[in-house]
């Protein structure tokens, strides 16, 4: 398979030099300055802890820009609006606007504990964000999201095997600039943003950003004896952030940064029976708008999170010193009706066999983190940066069951401390004026000390003793990469790679009595790519393909009729693929984007067997004789084959102003929910798209615009994950959202 990969990239190159032999006399790509002129901007990331050229670093990268994002949350979506929208991105979550898992190239966490762990990490202003509520904080006033696809384990750490999300909001300046948006949609949807920033003295610049998105409940309640209209997912959430930035001497600046998020609103809903039983298709008039709920409400979702962060940088000339060091605290409580449905002694489409209903919550958590690095300023053929972090995380964990009547039935708790730290270098090396080369080196210890217990059963197996586990690890992670320039429009890289995650727990003890380690992950990648400006810059086209292998792989399993989850290991996990990013210029005002990824991914250990469904589904793969499904070939989880992206936009200018549109669509292919394959838990294709089209104009130094959005055009309906332990219950993607909005921006 490797050799068919080799000789499409062989390909593809050839047909790039062709291409780009039109624009090899032509000067360096342009500036934003130029921008305007239809070529293309320079895209400039910290992928690297330096800002460079998107198209000169030597690793598989894509980077969404304000206006971008703009675009794809109109409808005040969550973080899982980048889904699919960049090659090899899978985002989904079973508890809503809160808890999003992240999966790159086919790696990711279907965990739903809240100390799970995942691979991918989320990056936002240089600080980790690793508890998974925390990676729901939503985006506003952004200058840029970076996906860093591959291991990122020498600059970033630990947990970063499948890559990291990075995420940049916009800074102070001493510049003065506001903006204020409103818009209103389906379902009442509104969503308030607005920032301002500026200088406040000589040496002083601030941005305050804020934003207020709000809908109202939709979803009808039809269970006999629990009836109400509107009863679930509404939401109010309300978020800020400030920033400000002291620069009293030119080498010697200090960013405050500090944030603010309250949550209030309703879990994910979960739909009794919805898949047909020997299909992955919805029931035959399923009604997204309507739940069969016994505890519907009962149902509450509150998440605050809070933190703030002090980046002080001192330039010698030679190089520039570093320090960060940030805060992140979360509390969030969360209950549903689990199972989607009711009990009842007449056959209906959600009746269940028992019910469950459960609540899960954060009372305590907070995270420290520390970062001191050094870096030399350009100093010629070679460059380089070291450094040092280290974090600190406490959790309390409580998880309650509920009876038929809504009290109280069963209780446990966990608590868990981490600490880690690392020491870390890079260095880059001209080993010719065309020729680069990176080498990275990490070294990372984790240390867990883990506690649980089970206070309460809601099936009578009494208390348990207080059980605990101790994991700690130490690892080496690095990376090797080399890019050459072919010519001033084109570069082709390689890059290997060595990343790990550190062992997580498992100890969900209301239904049963042990608790789980997995042990650490390590991930070795290689990786081959080209990035080419074409067209006089015009266009801009990066082909990559990449093989990986995961030892020891981390996984999730649940089923067996039990809803807790267990931690396992995998002997190895094989990944391989190829990756398209892609942007043209047709004319000066329109402009479209394509992107396209394949991946393949393979579980390989042949004595590894787990739990199925509880709910009678029809199990493809061969069993043990307890009943254990062999999941050696399968492929991971929330994984799909291929996923397709587009956008196009079009301004067409007017005496006063411009009209604009832009569209959007994202293809992903069928996915697994499970470790184990069934017919009604893979999931069927998905394919959504989005519009928005208005008018903007500028009067008095102030800009001006009003339009109208779509998100989820054609009202799509699938099925996105599922609960497996009961019966067929499963939830679905978000509703199509039409609406207006206004804005006005100052400078």
């Amino acid at each position: 398979m490797m050799n068919n990969f080799s000789k499409l990239f062989l390909s593809v190159q050839a047909a790039l030099l062709a291409s780009s032999s039109l624009a090899y006399a032509a000067d360096d790509a342009p500036d934003d300055s130029q921008k305007n002129d239809g070529k293309l901007e320079r895209i400039m990331v910290t992928a690297q802890k330096r800002v460079q050229n998107a198209q000169e670093v030597p690793m598989a990268i894509s980077a969404l820009k304000s206006g971008e994002l703009e675009n794809l949350g109109a409808a005040g979506n969550d973080l899982r609006f980048m889904a699919s929208r960049i090659p090899s991105l899978n985002i989904e979550s079973s508890f809503g606007r809160t808890f999003p898992r992240f999966y790159i190239r086919g790696m990711g966490n279907t965990d739903f504990d809240l100390n799970s762990s995942q691979p991918v990490s989320l990056v936002v202003d240089d600080v980790v964000q690793e508890n998974a509520i925390l990676k729901g904080y939503p985006i506003f006033d952004m200058e840029r999201v970076e996906v860093l696809r591959g291991p990122q384990g020498t600059l970033f750490g630990r947990n970063t095997t499948a890559g990291i999300i990075k995420l940049d909001t916009k800074k102070p300046t001493q510049e003065f600039s506001a903006y204020a948006k409103a818009s209103y949609g389906t379902y009442n949807t509104t969503n308030l943003e607005g920032a301002v920033g500026g200088g406040l003295a000589d040496t002083v610049s601030a941005r305050l950003s804020v934003l207020d998105q709000q809908r109202d409940d939709w979803v009808d309640n039809k269970a006999p004896g629990f009836e109400q209209k509107d009863q679930l997912e509404g939401y109010h959430d309300k978020a800020a952030r400030l920033q400000v930035l002291w620069e009293p001497t030119s080498n010697f600046s200090a960013l405050f940064n500090g944030h603010y998020r309250d949550l209030d609103g309703t879990p994910r809903v979960n739909h009794a029976n919805a898949i047909q039983k020997g299909s992955n298709a919805l029931v035959p008039g399923f009604d997204r708008d309507t739940v069969y709920q016994n505890a519907a409400s009962r149902a509450e979702q509150d998440v605050t999170t809070k933190g703030g962060s002090a980046k002080l940088e001192y330039n010698f000339g030679d190089y520039t010193l570093t320090s960060i060091t940030a805060y992140e605290k979360a509390e969030a409580y969360s209950r549903a009706d689990v199972d989607g449905g009711y009990t009842s002694a007449t056959p209906g489409i959600s009746v269940v066999g028992y019910n469950s209903e459960s609540a899960d919550g954060l009372p305590k958590h907070h995270q420290l983190t520390q970062e001191l690095r050094i870096a030399s300023n350009e100093l010629g053929r070679l460059d380089w940066q070291a450094g040092l972090f280290y974090f600190d995380e406490e959790l309390n964990i409580d998880s309650y069951d509920f009876d038929n009547n809504g009290v109280v039935d069963g209780y446990a708790w966990q608590k868990q401390d981490t600490k880690a730290w690392a020491v870390f270098g890079s260095v880059d090396y001209d080993l010719t004026d065309d020729f680069k080369v990176t080498a990275g080196l990490r070294y990372s210890h984790d240390k867990k000390d883990f506690q649980a217990q089970r206070e309460l059963s809601p099936i009578g197996a009494g208390v348990t003793d207080v059980l605990n586990e101790n994991p700690s690890d130490g690892q080496v992670s690095w990376d090797l990469s080399g890019v050459y320039t072919i010519n001033p429009d084109m570069n082709v890289y390689g890059r290997i790679a060595r990343g790990f995650r550190a062992p997580s727990i498992q100890g969900r003890l209301l239904f049963g009595d042990e608790v789980t380690v997995a042990d650490s992950e390590t991930m070795t990648s290689a990786e081959l790519g080209i990035k080419s400006d074409i067209l006089d810059n015009r266009g801009r086209v990066n082909f990559d393909i990449y093989y990986y292998q995961l030892d020891d792989q981390e996984l999730t399993a649940v089923g067996g009729g039990a809803n807790y989850n267990r931690l396992i290991n995998a002997d190895k996990s094989v990944g391989y693929g190829a990756e398209l990013d892609s942007q043209f210029a047709i004319t000066n005002n329109f402009m479209v984007t394509a992107g396209v990824s394949y991946n393949h991914t393979e579980i390989k250990d042949d004595q590894l067997a787990v739990g199925v469904c509880g709910s009678g589904c029809t199990v493809n793969d061969p069993l043990d004789a307890n009943g254990n499904a062999y999941i050696d070939g399968n492929p991971l989880p929330q994984a799909p084959k291929w996923t397709v992206n587009m956008t196009a936009s079009y301004t067409y200018p007017l005496a006063d102003g411009d009209l604009f549109a832009t569209t959007d669509w994202a293809y992903r292919s069928s996915v697994n929910f499970f470790l184990y394959e069934s017919t009604e838990f893979e999931s069927r294709y998905l394919l959504e798209g989005g519009a928005r089209a208005g008018y903007r104009w500028t009067a008095s130094s102030t800009d001006y615009e009003v339009a109208a959005y779509v998100r989820n055009l054609t009202d799509t309906t699938r099925v996105t994950g599922a609960i497996d332990f009961n019966n067929l219950t499963g939830f679905v993607n978000d509703p199509r959202v039409m609406g207006v909005e206004f804005k006005v921006s100052f400078f």
